[in-house]
C-alpha cells in the first residue's frame, strides 16, 4: 500500500491497480493550496464542504470513482468501507462521517472533521483495532494537536498519520510532534507499508509532506 498526501485531508491510497481518494479538496476550497487531480476507483467524503468533497477531481485516466458520502456499510470491488456519523462544527456543518476501511489485512480509520474526542462508546467499539489512523490536528474546526494525540493513544493505533495542514511548517505539525515525543521526526513524501511492517508498532507517527 502506498499513501500520499495533498494537504488538508486529501489522501491518495494505492494498492495494486486500485486507487482510493480520501476527502479530496475541491477547486472551491479556500483552505487548500491546490486541488489534487488523480483518477480513483473510490472516493470517501467525510463532510459536505469544499475542503472535503472535490471528488470531481478524481475522474481521470479512465477512472470514475464510486463516491461514498455518509454513514453506512459499503462493498465496492472487494473494498469494505463503514461510515459512522459523528457531530462536527466545521464552517456551519454539523455532521461528520468517520470511515473505517480494511485493505491488505490492515484496518484504516479516517476521522474526517472530528472536533471532539468524546466519542460514544458504540463508535469506539466499532472502530476498535486500528492499524493506521488518519487524525486531524489543526485545531479550531477540528481536533487540536493535544486532543489528536490523546485520541490516537486511546484508539491504540499502531501507526498515526496526522492531517489537516497544508505545510509541514504549520505550527500544528510541530505541536503534534512535541505531544508525541517525536520532535526530530523527518517528514516523508509517501508512506509505503505492508501488514508485516506494523508488527510490534504502538502509536508510531509518520508526517507526510503535501505533494505539490
Amino acid at each position: 500500500m502506498i499513501i500520499t498526501f495533498n494537504g488538508l485531508q486529501t489522501f491518495k491510497i494505492q494498492f495494486g491497480d486500485k486507487i482510493i481518494a480520501v476527502n479530496p479538496a475541491s477547486k472551491k476550497s479556500v483552505n487548500s493550496k491546490q486541488s489534487a487531480r488523480f483518477g480513483a476507483d473510490v472516493a470517501l467524503v467525510s463532510l459536505a464542504h469544499p475542503d472535503f468533497n472535490g471528488f470531481e477531481n478524481n475522474t481521470k485516466n479512465g477512472k470514475e470513482p464510486f463516491v461514498i458520502e455518509g454513514p453506512g456499510e459499503y462493498e465496492v470491488g472487494g473494498i469494505t468501507v463503514i461510515g459512522f456519523n459523528s457531530p462536527a462544527q466545521y464552517d456551519g456543518r454539523g455532521f461528520n462521517t468517520i470511515y473505517t476501511m480494511r485493505l491488505e489485512q490492515m484496518n484504516l480509520c479516517f476521522l474526517g472533521a472530528l472536533n471532539d474526542i468524546n466519542l460514544s462508546s458504540d463508535i469506539f467499539e466499532k472502530i476498535d483495532g486500528v492499524d493506521i489512523l488518519f487524525v486531524p490536528i489543526a485545531g479550531g474546526n477540528v481536533l487540536d494537536p493535544a486532543e489528536a494525540y490523546k485520541l490516537s493513544i486511546k484508539l491504540e493505533a499502531k501507526l498515526v498519520i496526522p492531517c489537516h495542514y497544508t505545510s509541514v511548517k504549520d505550527a500544528c505539525v510541530s505541536e503534534f510532534l512535541k505531544e508525541s515525543g517525536e520532535d526530530k521526526l523527518t517528514p516523508i513524501e509517501k508512506c509505503t507499508i505492508k501488514k508485516r511492517d506494523l508488527e510490534g508498532k504502538n502509536g508510531e507517527v509518520k508526517i507526510l509532506s503535501p505533494l505539490k
